[in-house]
Parts: structure tokens; sequence; C-alpha cells
């Protein structure tokens, strides 16, 4: 069966889509086949990121290691039963077109709370929650003591993933592995990203998921967009001498899939 991965976070702008693009190529780079969805049926920021990639490939006449994305098949409600939500039905079936095609399916979920997302996270084998490094951000996972700066409880997203782990254990599935990934860490605000650091370290051993550095602020993320490129693609369209900029962030994707231990991955790239 394949690995599920899923990138959730209820709150947008902490950088899902480019972490998912990222994880899904590098893996796909590496040999892997790579099932991919998109359960923001809205925004599509990870869709429109794989179909720019594809357009980008067939103007180019260049071939990229590329995820296989699926839409959400519509269904005909007539054919559900009285108890059976369409949104779970459009998401399992998405799930086995894929099965049978990906060793990883990686799962972009909204930035707020669905029914589509809710399901998603009971599916996970690992679950990356990016989270930029900002207490505005830290609320979504647990409320704080403004007085004291401990931590005096999980928040809405946090009970979300322990429902869906309940889920995961009365079905007898392993538990999720819950990653919490600190995007944007930037080189100023020391004092902020050590109270950052030790209320997330924290938490993680009062909640249970695992703390890994993620990408820092960089330009080049929202240039690649248009194009659907990554930091691995940059050889193949010329781009022979990396700066230290794209040196570092390559080395932050390089940590980031180490730091993942996804089943069968040997990061070499």
């Amino acid at each position: 069966m394949a690995h599920i991965i899923v990138v959730g976070n209820e709150k947008g702008g902490s950088g899902k889509s480019t972490t998912s693009m990222h994880i899904a190529t590098a893996l796909a780079h590496m040999g892997h086949r790579v099932g991919a969805l998109d359960l923001d049926l809205r925004q599509r920021s990870f869709a429109r990121y794989i179909e720019n990639r594809i357009a980008f490939a067939e103007h180019s006449q260049k071939e990229f290691p590329t995820p296989l994305f699926r839409e959400l098949p519509e269904v005909d409600r007539a054919t559900l039963g009285p108890e059976e939500n369409p949104m779970d039905h459009r998401l399992s079936a998405a799930m086995a077109g894929l099965e049978a095609e990906a060793d990883f399916i990686l799962i972009d979920c909204p930035g707020s709370h669905t029914r589509l997302s809710q399901v998603a996270h009971s599916l996970a084998d690992t679950l990356i929650t990016p989270l930029n490094d900002s207490f505005v951000d830290f609320d979504l996972l647990a409320r704080v003591d403004a007085q004291t700066g401990k931590v005096k409880g999980p928040s809405i997203y946090s009970e979300m993933v322990w429902n869906a782990r309940q889920l995961r254990s009365r079905a007898g599935l392993p538990p999720i592995d819950w990653i919490v990934l600190r995007n944007r860490l930037g080189p100023q605000q020391m004092h902020n990203k050590r109270k950052m650091g030790e209320a997330l370290q924290d938490l993680s051993k009062r909640i249970g998921f695992r703390v890994v550095p993620g990408f820092s602020e960089r330009v080049i993320f929202r240039e690649l967009f248009t194009r659907g490129l990554t930091l691995l693609d940059l050889k193949q369209i010329g781009v022979d001498h990396l700066n230290m900029s794209n040196i570092a962030a390559r080395q932050e994707l390089r940590d980031l899939m180490s730091a993942l231990r996804l089943p069968e991955v040997e990061v070499s790239f």
C-alpha cells in the first residue's frame, strides 16, 4: 500500500503548498512513484503548481520528474447510501485510483477546517504541519499563558489530530508520525525564535509530535511557482552555478527529507 503523507494546518500562509511540492518532487527525483491530491478545492495552489510544471515542461520540451496529480472525481448523489457523505466518497475514489500507481500519496489540505481535511488527517501515515515561527501560528496548536509563557493546553488543530489518531487506533492502523515543520526561520528575532523553540519542545512532549526545521524565507520559492519548478530542477534549466542562498535552500530540503524518515527513502540529491 502507498505511504500517505498529509500536509495540514488550519491556518493559511504557512507554506503548505511549497512544502508539498518540494517533498513530492524530491521523492519523484529519487525514483519513487508519487501521487498527489489537493483538497483545497477553491484556491488549488498545489494543483496549480503541478499544472505550471507540466505546462513549462511542454513549452521547454524537457522532462521533469512530476507527481501524478488527480482531481477529486465528481459523484452522482443518487448512487450514495443514506448515510454516505459525498466528500468522503470523492476522496475515497481518488485514493483508490492512486493506490495502484504510487509508492507515496501526498495530500495537501486547505488552510481551514473542512470535512475533506478531517478525513485526510485520519488517513495519514505521516502528517506534516508547517508552522511559521510566530506565536500567532503557535496558537493553532496550543494555548499559552501570557504571563508565564507556559503551555496551558492543546488548541483546535491539535484536538483534530488527536481525534484522527483515535480513529486510526480503533481501526487497527499504525499511529500517525506527526511532524511540525518550522518554516520561515529568519536570522533576526533570536529571542522570539528561542521562545518558540522552547514552547514547541514542551508541547511536543505533551501531545506527541516531532519538531524539524523547514524552509527559510527566500525569494526563490515565489519565483519558482509560476514555472512549477523546485530547487532540484535548477541545473536542468541551465543554472549551473548556484548562489549561496540557493545552496542553503537545497540543503534545507535535503535535511527535511532526511528528517521525515519515510520508508524505503534514501536521500540522494
